[in-house]
């Protein structure tokens, strides 16, 4: 198992309840689609958070990164939706 720190923006972070936690990641989660497929399970919140996970953006140490990305020796993992035009 590894730590890492997840950061919630957007409405992830008001359907998750709040901005940022520390995970105990298992070891069979080693990317981004694991650890989205992970956190669906930690309960209703989640589940509803990232009910279509394909549309949830993430970064890895502040670098925008796609789901096949591996999570290995990340300290900061953030989870957002969709970028919209302004």
């Amino acid at each position: 198992m590894s730590t890492v720190n997840l950061v919630y923006f957007s409405w992830v972070r008001e359907r998750i309840g709040k901005g940022e936690e520390t995970l105990e990641v298992p070891a069979g989660v080693v990317t981004i689609a694991d650890l989205l497929a992970h956190l669906k399970t930690l309960g209703e919140e989640y589940e509803t958070a990232l009910e279509h996970q394909n549309v949830i953006r993430a970064a890895i140490n502040q670098e925008h990164v796609e789901h096949d990305e591996p999570i290995a020796g990340a300290r900061e993992i953030a989870l957002f939706p969709p970028m919209t035009g302004g």
